[in-house]
């Protein structure tokens, strides 16, 4: 991921309405919603969510599926991984040992290597 995407993802996630739909739209899986399911459980007004709707979309964020003449929302669930990579991707590369189990530190070899 390019340092714009990432931008544009976190700029798009930096609202708190989007951020609600989206946290619904991660806790519902693939099989993801209809604009009409989620004016239900989330009582925002439809011309809203379909602003919020699009901006999740062009952030990369949402995937939108049709079935009919339904469409379905979901998380871009492979997108939110590259965010997260991309943020961790350096994680621990400076410090002298692991911050976690989960984040080692590149060799100092690498570490340099990444910093120029």
């Amino acid at each position: 991921m390019k340092s714009q995407n990432a931008i544009d993802c976190l700029g798009a996630l930096a609202q708190e309405t989007r951020l609600a739909i989206y946290r619904l739209l991660v806790k519902r899986g693939p099989q993801g919603y209809t604009p009409g399911d989620m004016v239900t459980k989330t009582e925002i007004p439809a011309p809203t969510l379909s602003f919020h709707l699009k901006e999740l979309q062009r952030a990369g964020l949402l995937d939108v599926r049709r079935e009919g003449r339904f469409l379905y929302y979901s998380a871009n669930f492979t997108q939110m991984q590259h965010l997260v990579d991309f943020l961790t991707e350096n994680c621990c590369s400076l410090a002298d040992e692991a911050c976690d189990t989960t984040c080692k530190p590149l060799p100092a070899t690498q570490a340099k290597r990444k910093r120029a």
